[in-house]
């Protein structure tokens, strides 16, 4: 039991589809239009607190011919990545000095060379901490907040998923999902989804005394 329930906590690859919209939908009109070659904006910058799907997005764009890089401080950004068709930067703020130097370098021969990219960070260009031309150039595309959804928005998300998978899922586990778990949409859908499983497992209807066991014994973070 205890191993099925470890098996379940990795999430499955992100997508734009899996992605629950809320008050993102132009912003994932434009991605898909990315994701198809159909857009004209080659340069896009995310931004917006931690779990509001920044990173989702970027690996879903990158999964397909493009190439995702997480910042770190000591990450360096070979020339060579600006050959790629499309290029996502997560956490740009993380960047080191060079790392920076690189990244400013990279947005040029990108733009050259006709490709796509894309940056995400916790706040507009003008307010990271990094080289101000780089700054400067961040903001030269579009410039896009990622909005978190409301705690009412997630907890219809997960119901509507709960749904789709044959169970009812009342608000009040919902409720003691966010309050006790990880907030983020994703981390919230793998945890419904086990808790799905461990139902069927245990044979016990879902519900709070069955997620609070759950969560007690297996899924502590």
């Amino acid at each position: 039991m205890q191993q099925l329930l470890l098996d379940l906590i990795t999430a499955p690859p992100p997508t734009l589809a899996g992605f629950v919209v809320g008050k993102n939908h132009e912003l994932l009109t434009l991605l898909g239009n990315i994701g198809t070659g159909e857009a004209k904006e080659k340069a896009l910058y995310l931004w917006g607190e931690h779990g509001a799907g920044k990173s989702h997005l970027l690996r879903a764009l990158a999964a397909g011919n493009g190439m995702f890089l997480d910042a770190a401080p000591e990450l360096r950004l070979d020339a060579s990545l600006a050959s790629a068709p499309l290029l996502a930067i997560d956490n740009v703020d993380r960047l080191g000095e060079a790392g920076a130097l690189d990244l400013f370098n990279i947005y040029n021969a990108v733009r050259e060379a006709n490709g796509t990219l894309l940056v995400s960070g916790p706040c507009p260009p003008a307010g990271l901490k990094l080289r101000a031309d780089l700054t400067t150039r961040l903001g030269w595309g579009l410039v896009f907040q990622v909005h978190s959804l409301t705690d009412e928005e997630k907890i219809a998300a997960l119901a509507a998923h709960a749904d789709a998978r044959g169970f009812h899922l009342g608000k009040d586990i919902g409720c003691y999902l966010l309050t006790h778990w990880r907030r983020d949409m994703g981390s919230l859908f793998t945890a419904l989804e086990m808790l799905d499983r461990y139902s069927l497992e245990t044979k016990r209807p879902v519900s709070v005394p069955l997620l609070r066991d759950a969560l007690a014994n297996n899924l502590k973070r």
